[in-house]
């Protein structure tokens, strides 16, 4: 299990995230970084060596990093470990994780964390660079993955990750950001395509796309999710290992949103079934004067969602459409995964037949401003201005 990685001090004390020009050098002295540019100034590094991700990025090339790099794991070298954790703030991973059809435990092998394996298949090897331009690149992967229950899946991966210009961000979020706000937006459009002989069926097992986006926390730093006031069911799922405290886990249901603790230091986890939940959720640090959006897409009529609760499921496709994952200790003197929060969200279960395609787009909004302006963006994406939210009652 990696050990934690410690944060890197800023020059300012408004946070401890590291600046982006470290992180940059950082990974380019580990291999090729592939660099998009904004005209803005904005800047976005990813790397086919790891898998397509996106590492990190930043409102300009003076900026703070606002992705999470795991410099221990990168600097060890290994491969195949439980989580090859090289961190990236938008990366490929599929779904469930969890149940019967779970693709990160081996069949009869109980749910716990000793017996959690992410698929090699999809956490280890360079993909390939198939197109590549200043604010665009496309990276594919053919892979094959065995569920829980023992189903077996070809595909072929097709990942774009582009930047969004200004007009693209107005029309995505009904908001034109002031001027006076720093801002860089990115998309990766995840396409996954049946290659196998045989249609996905629900009686096998289904897989999702699922973009997992690591950010390096501050003590500050809580993730807000609005919420359908008006859907039916449970409005949060916080049982994922163990109920979330209600110090770092509150629900305002006359806002609308729920409020999560995200400073890496207790390991917890939420979720949103469709019935909840919106295309949109955030996360927010006063001292570090940023706003964090995630957009992503979530067909309307979509009610079948891979369930990765760690358990043989009644309700296999019961499953969230979004999540969030605080980092901490795994166990009671352990240590934890590298100290970072995580926002994530989900394709709808992808009952493919040969040759069918699934796509899954996930959007991410950095904005760095003053709290009144950043409290404007929220107000109008949200529904609430995140310098007025507390966890208190």
């Amino acid at each position: 299990m990696p050990s934690p990685v410690p944060l890197i001090p800023a020059p300012s004390s408004i946070s401890a995230l590291p600046l982006f020009a470290d992180d940059l050098a950082f990974l380019q002295s580990h291999g090729d970084v592939i660099l998009l540019e904004s005209p803005s100034g904005g800047r976005v590094a990813l790397s086919a060596r790891y898998q397509g991700r996106i590492m990190t990025s930043a409102v300009g090339s003076d900026g703070l990093s606002l992705g999470w790099v795991h410099r221990r794991f990168i600097e060890a070298g290994k491969t195949g470990t439980a989580f090859d954790n090289y961190g990236g703030e938008d990366r490929f991973w599929l779904g469930p994780e969890g149940g019967q059809y779970a693709l990160y435990f081996a069949p009869s092998k109980p749910f716990e964390f000793p017996n959690w394996q992410t698929p090699s298949a999809f956490q280890q090897g360079e993909w390939a660079t198939a197109e590549r331009s200043p604010t665009r690149v496309v990276f594919t992967r053919s892979m094959t993955v065995q569920n829980y229950a023992k189903t077996e899946f070809k595909l072929d991966v097709r990942r774009e990750v582009s930047l969004l210009g200004p007009k693209e961000v107005a029309e995505r979020l009904g908001v034109e950001p002031p001027a006076a706000v720093r801002s860089i937006a990115f998309q990766s459009d995840n396409r996954i395509t049946n290659t196998g002989a045989k249609d996905w069926a629900e009686k096998s097992g289904l897989m999702s796309v699922w973009i997992l986006a690591m950010f390096p926390p501050a003590d500050d730093t809580f993730v807000i999710v609005p919420f359908d006031r008006n859907g039916s069911g449970p409005i949060v799922n916080d049982a994922y290992f163990g109920k979330v405290p209600p110090d770092r886990l509150r629900v305002d249901e006359q806002a609308g949103v729920i409020v999560f603790k995200c400073d890496g230091k207790y390991r917890s986890k939420i979720g949103l079934r469709p019935s909840r939940a919106l295309p949109v959720l955030a996360s927010y640090s006063a001292q570090a004067r940023l706003l964090t959006i995630v957009q992503y897409d979530k067909p309307k009529d979509a009610s079948r969602y891979v369930n990765s609760m760690w358990q043989l499921q009644k309700e296999p496709y019961a499953g969230d459409v979004v999540n969030s994952y605080n980092d901490g200790p795994t166990e009671p003197g352990k240590p934890a995964l590298g100290g970072f929060f995580e926002m994530e969200s989900s394709s709808p279960a992808a009952m493919l037949k040969p040759k069918q395609t699934l796509t899954h787009v996930h959007r991410t909004f950095h904005f760095v401003g003053e709290p009144a302006l950043l409290d404007a963006i929220a107000k109008k994406v949200l529904g609430v201005e995140v310098s007025k939210l507390t966890l208190a009652p």
